[in-house]
């Protein structure tokens, strides 16, 4: 597999997860809504575009996969199904590459990140950063 298509669903996973949150299993039917966040709106995108690409059984399996996926949101093996088949789709077509890729954000060039004083963090992303005087490490031993 080309290291363009693992870089691709890589960065796409993301949007996919953020769309099965949003719209759940109804993704590859569901328009576009206002009030959903950018993030989960290209996912929908990208899932749709997959799915009018495929043919009947290749639609099936993205449909499951994507049943799977809504239905258990914190399931690894649900949301990595799901890639496989977007890996499936754009190794087979090669324009539905660039068209998904397209609708990714574009990344401007490289971030400088700078943190400054006492007891500063600084990340270009975070999911959480926990810091503190009171912190406590357990240890066994």
């Amino acid at each position: 597999m080309s290291a363009e298509i693992v870089q691709f669903v890589g960065q796409a996973g993301p949007y996919l997860t953020a769309a099965l949150g949003a719209y759940g299993a109804g993704v590859l039917t569901r328009t576009e809504n206002a009030a959903v966040d950018a993030t989960a709106n290209v996912g929908r995108r990208m899932l749709q575009s997959v799915w009018r690409r495929r043919d009947e059984q290749g639609r099936a399996e993205l449909e499951a996969a994507v049943q799977d996926a809504a239905e258990a949101v914190d399931d690894e093996d649900a949301a990595a199904a799901l890639r496989q088949q977007l890996r499936r789709a754009v190794r087979e077509d090669a324009e539905l590459l660039r068209e998904l890729a397209g609708l990714l954000p574009s990344v401007a060039g490289p971030v400088t990140v700078t943190a400054s004083g006492e007891r500063s963090i600084a990340a270009q992303t975070i999911g959480t950063a926990v810091t503190g005087d009171n912190v406590s490490l357990s240890r066994d031993q």
